[in-house]
């Protein structure tokens, strides 16, 4: 999942290399015709986005955005591959990029090969090189951490660190390499629910390698190869050359500014990182030498930094941004509809909730965290700020499902123990303060008016029931909120739609969305991704619900809804509730006018 506003891999952010999947099973598609053959080339497409760009890899805790994801999308370096995720939620092959085939269920064992003319934008090829870093990436192979509460390493080593979680691809071994570097086979100890999520393209073996002081993407896999397995129980030497590898995959790619090292730019998707003008646009063009299936018809996409939706309206109404997918509000629905732009809505995988940080000293006691959340108006902030949008949306009460992922989500939130916090109740959060009156420091987007909104909402009922609400948002909370300076936070996460790789991210103690410290659904949330028998999935979802609720993990808030504006120049965008959004089905995008800005 990515963050939201942070859209965050919703819910949480998925890992591209390790399978990037969240809520229920998909169905499988494979592809035909990705393009459209007959429509008119070239031209620029501007989209408004809320966020401004920070990494070139999305996949770190800290650049876990929904902008940098986006942006992934395009170049390659997350979300598209061997596969993406179209709007029906179905998992749609990219066998002109390069085919993936099961070939064995016991052990599960599956074939990557790459297309022949796979190229990265610097002329290299794609090759086993850079499934091998991929694979490195995302299953934590080499790592040989223990961590303490707050997540701080306490022994060995962990190598890459990543926004989502290692779980289920950590039970590969090494691949084994074949069809003269083109191909790599992962066998799997233990079956993987979500093994057709697996898309293990990264970043560029050749560069990382180059920043490593190798000679070449080979001689990194060569390293690779020769080191074993990290044992946590047994941890050797860190290895310096992947430490110095890692380091550069972790936060080497974040920027404050348009590099100078053009190492950074290289990319193995349709589009490539051209300029960025940090806090006003960011823009793509076509990667002369991609040779997968999503070839797109437009040459530029350029990204325009716009956080405010009335602004995006704006936008859209004076010809600067061709497509908008603002935060949904009434106000900027009705806008939209006065305007020429085409109006396309819908449910976003998406929601807000407010998490208390376990590594915090005022919520180690569960009575505290009770009576805070005892206090949290959420029929209130839901009819401030959604139902103006879809006077249907109701209070969101699961962690796991949305409403609309019936029925599990209805038998779940009978048995989860929502129902405790279904209304506001001050004199039973006094009851369990006992006099005490703890101070809560909350995390936020300032620059997002709904969680200031919900700040505000919660701060005023809070303090009903003695507690002393501190004021820790930010305009740069999604930098801050892998760090835990704080009590709680509000935010939103956004998923792929598909699989359920969100569920380690979010719950194993060291999963890399779980910035809350919480630990008690780990066993439930690693068994997920064991099994696939899918009523046995279900009901550890189901455990792991009940067990955020009964330990006071937070509460979610809403679904978010959805809206795109599109302007008449622009035709191929479809509606799309995920991370991707309007980016979803970028290579079936046309303009009227090859000559467009």
């Amino acid at each position: 999942m990515h963050i939201k506003g942070r859209k965050v891999r919703y819910a949480v952010s998925a890992v591209a290399v390790a399978g990037v999947a969240a809520l229920a099973l998909s169905a499988c598609t494979t592809s035909g015709s990705t393009g459209t053959s007959s429509a008119a080339k070239g031209g620029t497409v501007t989209v408004a986005v809320v966020n401004d760009f920070t990494s070139f890899n999305s996949q770190t805790p800290q650049g876990n955005l929904d902008t940098n994801g986006q942006v992934g999308y395009l170049d390659g370096s997350y979300g598209t591959g061997f596969q993406y995720i179209d709007n029906n939620y179905k998992i749609v092959h990219d066998d002109k990029f390069g085919k993936f085939e099961k070939i064995s269920d016991s052990p599960l064992t599956v074939k990557y090969t790459l297309n022949k003319n796979d190229k990265w934008s610097d002329g290299q090829p794609v090759t086993a090189d850079d499934m091998i870093l991929g694979w490195a990436i995302a299953s934590g192979y080499y790592d040989s951490a223990k961590f303490d509460n707050q997540g701080n390493v306490t022994s060995g080593t962990q190598y890459f660190s990543i926004a989502g979680s290692t779980a289920g691809i950590d039970s590969t071994a090494f691949p084994t390499v074949g069809d003269n570097n083109t191909s790599i086979t992962l066998k799997y100890s233990t079956p993987y629910v979500d093994w057709e999520l697996v898309n293990p393209i990264a970043q560029p073996a050749h560069i990382v390698a180059k920043k490593a002081g190798l000679s070449s993407a080979a001689d990194l896999t060569k390293l690779l190869k020769t080191l074993p397995k990290g044992n946590p129980d047994a941890p050797v030497t860190a290895n310096a050359t992947l430490k110095k590898a890692a380091d550069f995959v972790n936060t080497g790619y974040d920027v404050t500014a348009f590099p100078t090292d053009k190492d950074l730019l290289v990319s193995s998707g349709p589009f490539v990182v051209s300029s960025w003008t940090p806090g006003q646009s960011l823009t793509m063009t076509q990667n002369k030498y991609y040779d997968g299936g999503l070839k797109p018809n437009v040459d530029k996409i350029v990204f325009r930094i716009i956080p405010d939706a009335n602004a995006q309206v704006t936008a859209l109404q004076n010809g600067e941004v061709d497509i908008i997918n603002p935060q949904a509000s009434a106000d900027t629905l009705t806008a939209l509809k006065q305007t020429t732009a085409k109006v396309l809505t819908g449910d976003q995988a998406s929601y807000d909730h407010l998490d208390l940080n376990f590594g915090s000293q005022v919520f180690a006691d569960p009575k505290v965290r009770e009576a805070f959340l005892k206090t949290i108006p959420r029929q209130q902030i839901l009819d401030s700020i959604v139902t103006p949008v879809n006077p249907k949306a109701k209070v969101l009460n699961s962690q796991i499902w949305l409403p609309n992922q019936q029925p599990e989500y209805g038998d779940s939130v009978k048995n989860n123990g929502s129902s405790n916090f279904d209304k506001v109740d001050i004199e039973g959060a006094k009851a369990l303060l006992a006099g005490a009156t703890p101070t809560v420091r909350i995390l936020y987007n300032t620059n997002n008016p709904n969680r200031v909104d919900e700040f505000q909402a919660i701060s005023t009922s809070a303090a009903k029931a003695g507690f002393k609400v501190v004021d820790a948002g930010s305009p740069d909370w999604s930098k801050l909120l892998p760090g835990g300076n704080y009590d709680a936070s509000l935010f939103g996460w956004i998923s792929p739609g598909a699989g359920t790789s969100q569920i380690p991210q979010l719950f194993t103690t060291n999963g890399g969305g779980n910035y809350n410290r919480f630990s008690a659904a780990n066993d439930d949330a690693l068994a997920t991704q064991t099994t696939l028998d899918n009523s046995k999935l279900v009901s550890l979802e189901k455990n792991i619900d009940k067990t955020a609720f009964s330990q006071f993990y937070g509460l979610p808030l809403f679904q978010l809804p959805g809206v795109f504006g599109v302007n008449a120049r622009v035709d191929g965008v479809k509606y799309m509730g995920n991370q991707n959004g309007p980016f979803w089905n970028f290579w079936e995008w046309t303009v009227k006018s090859s000559t467009a800005k």
